[in-house]
């Protein structure tokens, strides 16, 4: 159960990842903004990875305690975790070398949402617990 945990959490961290990164290029494209210098490649691989397994530590440890209730308890605990993170961007100052500021929201308020999103749309995937025989 702990390897499919661990496969499920960096599958999704992956997924997610990738999702940040089309959608920085994406926002880059779309408002000539480069906030690379505070968000580059090599921070959103690590940040939705560890994301990820933090979630996936977590989701054992609620599925390890609450059996049935863990994982809707996990997903709501997620979730909201997820939208408290969102005072993060909005709060931040950047440097004052970085053009456009004020649209640093818009691109770092949505990427906040990826891990969750990543995880409930792989976690389906993945069978933890051992199925009754008849």
């Amino acid at each position: 159960m702990y390897k499919k945990i661990f496969f499920c959490s960096i599958t999704a961290g992956i997924l997610s990842a990738l999702c940040s990164i089309i959608y920085n290029r994406i926002y880059f494209f779309a408002t000539e903004a480069d906030f690379s210098a505070v968000l580059n490649m090599l921070s959103l691989i690590g940040i939705n990875l560890i994301a990820c397994l933090v979630a996936g530590f977590g989701y054992w440890i609620f599925i390890s305690w609450l059996k049935k209730k863990g994982e809707t308890i996990f997903n709501f605990i997620f979730s909201i975790l997820s939208f408290a993170s969102v005072a993060v961007p909005i709060s931040v100052t950047l440097p004052l070398t970085i053009q456009y500021p004020e649209l640093f929201p818009g691109l770092a308020v949505p990427m906040h949402f990826f891990p969750a999103l990543s995880w409930y749309t792989v976690r389906p995937l993945f069978t933890f617990h051992k199925t009754l025989r008849q």
